[in-house]
């Protein structure tokens, strides 16, 4: 890893990305894949990149990101995440922008976990009579 590369860590869930942004032409990689490799739905890919399309650096930035844990839902939101925090070390300015539509702020929500007794996390077994 270069000395260039400015980081920033997004968590979602059970995931966690690592994002190293660099100025340049635009490249994406995860975990040693291209994006549309790793993530082949477009919404998911476009969920990950959406503090790049609000700050206007999509095709000025290189991206490399390590991201593990939890599922693909989680790990686009790790992503997106890492992203804005990387972003905002890359310029301060952004710092408004990002803010107001929410994409610092770490969305704190897992799952519940199982009760002894219950079927699930709130679930209660079925009351039988007799």
């Amino acid at each position: 890893m270069a000395d260039n590369f400015i980081r920033g860590t997004g968590r979602r869930k059970r995931s966690v990305a690592r994002v190293m942004l660099k100025s340049g032409s635009g490249q994406i990689e995860v975990n040693g894949r291209t994006m549309e490799n790793y993530f082949p739905i477009e919404i998911i890919r476009q969920e990950a990149l959406r503090p790049l399309a609000l700050t206007e650096t999509t095709g000025s930035v290189d991206i490399r990101i390590n991201v593990h844990g939890g599922g693909v839902s989680g790990q686009s939101g790790a992503i997106r995440h890492g992203i804005a925090r990387a972003l905002l070390e890359y310029d301060s300015a952004f710092r408004p922008k990002l803010k107001e539509v929410g994409y610092l702020t770490r969305d704190a929500r897992k799952v519940e976990r199982k009760k002894a007794g219950l079927k699930k996390a709130r679930r209660a077994p079925q009351f039988s009579k007799r």
